[in-house]
């Protein structure tokens, strides 16, 4: 028996045990259920003598074996000292209530006497009581300890994950099933909390897969710790977990265990002796509110889970019906995009840069997506999608194609600036495909600018650093976008020869009146200069910004004051009107173009 209590103290992974603690062995109950027909009929069949207690130590479940060794004492509700006297030793008893109450599995010799036949029995905790798997050597044709071992295992594997000792996704569904069955009987509310790793994919990817299953089993801890009675944990699937929770006040008990599971799997985790930190995004669905089945509850907890990803992870959001709607447009929206450019729907759109004083240097290309049943859909809501589903490399090669071509009946003198997204930089081919777009179109390196934000320095840094120096060996330009709204490490100005910085526009909406934005702005400018970095300030709409820019000597402006995002025919005419446009005098005719 001592080979026996050391398997299940590898199998129940005892690390996760203590005062206090989750036994999360079996469940009372659950394996025993009649919709698993599957362990119905190795339960009813096995020769192995196992049974289950709740916390009053009262039978609830048995084996056909148990049955026919002990007879009529065998029935529900029967004292676990009626089946096993042995138990009636207070010592004995003792054991029992600290196996009860998250002690280690612990094995007991049944035997009243040294003269009878060896018996004992492993007591394992399970999550509304105990379990026992007696253990009988009868000599010739009898069974072995190896042999109850290998059967106990394979009752264990069938409904636990390996390597979390949680109960996997297969109990998962037949157990949500039964709550949502018992819930619709008393009329209470089930809740379904779905839990997603923020981050996990990272530590797998730096640290390895050794840490990744480390930090999967240090989660699963941390998840099994937190929960009460009536709330039982799962894995789902990957770095995807599982709460279900029933017989509580809804929905403040679910919000309230959201909220710790998001504080626990925040704080930091230390593997190899190295501090990692994730973070959790929960959805949070309800039943019968938000679906009868199994598969519809899933799916309403899946959708909220999406939406607090959405919104930032680490946070807790509970399904509604809007979510599904939003769901659904962005669904439709996402299969019309792949066919966007198939069907011509997608298109560009330019925007003049001027410089200070006086005339137009270039245009940046803005891309535009006119769905024909919804209308215009603006860039924020389309290039989402686009990175997600991997299309950012086919639409970045067309845009930047379209661009550079449509560059080359404009003046010589004039620049095109195309927007590079973090997605194009994964592919491994942008170096390349640039090469031969430029080549192919006939336009001269000089004339491109790709203008990037700092998310694509933070994405793979050594990698992105390479490949921009590539493009600017190449004699393209390249500009760092929104600077001043991210993170603004100087460390990139310092590690990158940038040619231009853009200043967003949050920092000139109120440029006129208020002193902060007035002195960030001079500081970014000196800076840039500093460096041998042009400036540019986008989002100019009103004539005092221009003029405050260009006596602080702003290199380039970008607004509606100057102009427009306009159509490639529309961009041409500009060019011809504003050859002799100044910023300070005809502001209103560019408008008006």
């Amino acid at each position: 028996m001592r080979n026996l209590y050391r398997f299940w103290n590898r199998l129940l992974r005892p690390k996760t045990w203590g005062v206090g603690a989750k036994t999360d062995g079996f469940s009372l109950g659950d394996p025993l259920s009649g919709s698993d027909a599957r362990l119905a009929d190795h339960l009813t069949n096995t020769t192995d003598i196992v049974s289950f207690y709740d916390r009053d130590f009262r039978l609830t479940h048995y084996t056909t074996k148990l049955k026919s060794i002990q007879g009529n004492v065998v029935a529900a509700g029967a004292a676990v000292w009626e089946v096993y006297p042995a138990f009636l030793d207070t010592r004995l008893r003792g054991e029992l209530d600290r196996v009860l109450h998250g002690g280690s599995p612990t094995t007991i010799d049944l035997r009243a006497s040294g003269d009878e036949t060896p018996r004992s029995a492993f007591v394992f905790g399970v999550v509304n009581g105990v379990g026992i798997i007696e253990s009988r050597e009868t000599g010739q044709g009898g069974r072995t300890i190896a042999e109850e071992q290998e059967h106990v295992t394979l009752l264990h594997q069938a409904t636990h994950d390996v390597l979390t000792g949680l109960q996997n996704r297969r109990r998962f569904s037949e157990r949500l099933q039964q709550a949502l069955t018992a819930v619709d009987a008393l009329q209470e509310k089930v809740a379904l909390l779905q839990i997603d790793l923020d981050e996990f994919k990272a530590v797998n990817d730096t640290l390895g897969h050794g840490a990744g299953d480390a930090l999967l089993q240090l989660a699963a801890s941390r998840i099994q710790d937190t929960l009460r009675d009536g709330e039982s944990a799962y894995r789902y699937a990957g770095d995807e977990f599982a709460v279900i929770q029933s017989g509580k006040e809804q929905p403040t008990e679910a919000e309230r265990l959201a909220g710790a599971l998001i504080d626990a799997l925040k704080a930091p985790f230390v593997i190899n002796g190295i501090p990692v930190f994730i973070g959790a995004s929960i959805g949070i669905a309800f039943g019968l509110e938000h679906g009868t089945e199994s598969e519809q509850l899933m799916k309403a907890a899946d959708i909220a889970l999406y939406a607090a990803k959405r919104d930032g992870r680490g946070c807790a959001r509970t399904f509604n019906r809007s979510m599904l709607l939003l769901l659904e447009q962005r669904e439709n929206l996402r299969r019309s995009l792949r066919m966007a450019l198939e069907r011509s729907e997608l298109y560009l759109e330019y925007q003049p840069l001027f410089s200070t004083p006086s005339s137009v240097v270039g245009f940046e290309a803005l891309l535009r997506w006119r769905h024909p049943e919804i209308g215009t859909i603006p860039p924020s809501v389309f290039i989402p999608i686009a990175e997600a589903d991997g299309l950012m490399d086919e639409i970045g090669r067309w845009v930047l194609e379209e661009a550079c071509r449509e560059a080359t009946t404009w003046p010589s003198s004039l620049t095109v600036a195309v927007n590079l997204s973090p997605a194009q930089f994964l592919s491994g081919s942008l170096t390349d495909s640039v090469a031969q777009i430029i080549d192919a179109v006939g336009l001269r390196a000089d004339r491109l600018e790709f203008e990037i934000t700092e998310t694509v320095l933070l994405e793979q840094t050594i990698d992105n650093l390479d490949t921009l120096n590539t493009l600017n060996v190449l004699g393209i330009r390249i500009s760092l976008d929104d600077f001043g709204t991210y993170y603004s490490s100087l460390s990139y100005l310092k590690n990158f020869p940038f040619d231009t910085l853009k200043i967003d526009q949050y920092f000139i909406n109120d440029l006129e009146t208020d002193r902060k934005s007035q002195t960030i702005v001079r500081s970014i400018i000196g800076l840039a200069h500093g460096l041998g970095i042009s400036v540019t300030a986008e989002g100019v709409e009103t004539k005092g910004q221009a003029r405050w820019l260009k006596k602080e000597g702003c290199d380039c402006l970008q607004g509606n004051l100057l102009g427009r995002p306009m159509g490639a025919e529309a961009a041409r005419n500009f060019v011809r009107r504003s050859a002799h446009m100044t910023i300070g005098g005809k502001e209103e005719r560019n408008r008006a173009v």
